[in-house]
C-alpha cells in the first residue's frame, strides 16, 4: 500500500516529513504515522520547498534518505543540517534515517565518511543491539536492510542504540528527543521493488548483494523490521518505553 495522503485530517498533530526527490514517499513510516492520527506535512527542500524556522506547529520531524551526500555542497543540503538546531533547540522529536541520521550526526560534530576499504552496505545486514538500546527496546531485529556508500561518526554524547559490522554505528540518541537510524525500515513492497531496479548499477560495488538477494531477504526477514519500527515510532514520537 502506497502512502495516502487523502487519509489526514486537518486537525491532527502534524509531524514535518524532509524528502529529497519528486517520486520520493515516506513509505510506511507515514502509513503507520497516518494510523497512529498524524498529519504529515510533507516538504522537499532539493526542490525549493522551505523549512519552517519554528516546530511550534508540529509534534516532530523526519528527515529521510536519498542519493546525495551529506558532505555534498548543495545549498539545500547545507541548509537541511544547519536546520537540525531547530528541533534540538525546541526538544522537538526529531528522527533521521540513512542521510537524515548523517546530517544530524554532522551537525552535532560528527565525521560522515565512506569505509576506508569502500565496502558499502546495500542489501540485508545482520543488526546487534546494544545494552542502551535493550534497555530503550528489548527487541530488534537481527537483519535491516541498507542501502548507502557512507556513515556516520557517533556524534559526542550520543549513546548508541544498535551496531553493525562494516558501518559500526546503526542507530543512536542524542539527548532525549533526536534519533539516527542508519538502515531503512520504511520500505513498501513497491518501494524495494523500485529501487532494485533503479539502484541496479551499484550491486557490483564491494561488499553490496544482487538484487534478488534484496528480494529473498525482504521475504525472510521483513515482518520482525515492520513490527519493530511500529513500536520505535511509539518510542521516538510518543514516549512509550517498551518492555
Amino acid at each position: 500500500m502506497l502512502f495516502d495522503p487523502s487519509r489526514q485530517q486537518s486537525k491532527q498533530p502534524s509531524l514535518l516529513v524532509v524528502l529529497h526527490q519528486e517520486r520520493s514517499t515516506p513509505g510506511r513510516v507515514g502509513q503507520i504515522l497516518v494510523e497512529k492520527g498524524y498529519r504529515l506535512d510533507i516538504r522537499r527542500p532539493a526542490l525549493g520547498d522551505d523549512l519552517p524556522q519554528t516546530l511550534e506547529k508540529h509534534a516532530g520531524a523526519i528527515i529521510f534518505g536519498g542519493p546525495m551526500s551529506a558532505n555534498d555542497p548543495h545549498d539545500y543540503v547545507k541548509a537541511e543540517i544547519d536546520w537540525l538546531k531547530v528541533p534540538l533547540k525546541e526538544n522537538k522529536p526529531f528522527l533521521g534515517i540513512c542521510l537524515g541520521a548523517q546530517m544530524l550526526s554532522k551537525h552535532l560534530g560528527g565525521k560522515v565518511e565512506a569505509d576506508r576499504e569502500g565496502k558499502v552496505e546495500i542489501g540485508w545486514y545482520p543488526l546487534h543491539a546494544t545494552e542502551h538500546g535493550r534497555l530503550l527496546m528489548p527487541h530488534w531485529p537481527k537483519m535491516v536492510y541498507h542501502f548507502h556508500r557512507e556513515g556516520f561518526e557517533l556524534p559526542r554524547g550520543a549513546e548508541l542504540l544498535a551496531s553493525g559490522e562494516t558501518y559500526p554505528n546503526q542507530a543512536y540518541r542524542y539527548g532525549k528527543n533526536a534519533w539516527g537510524l542508519q538502515f531503512h525500515a520504511e520500505l513498501t513492497r513497491a518501494m524495494m521493488h523500485s529501487w532494485v531496479v533503479r539502484g541496479a548499477q551499484r550491486f557490483g560495488m564491494p561488499n553490496a548483494q544482487v538484487g534478488s538477494q534484496h528480494l529473498e531477504g525482504r521475504m525472510l526477514f521483513d515482518t520482525p523490521l515492520r513490527s519493530w519500527l511500529g513500536n520505535f515510532l511509539d518510542v521516538v514520537f510518543e514516549g512509550k518505553a517498551q518492555r
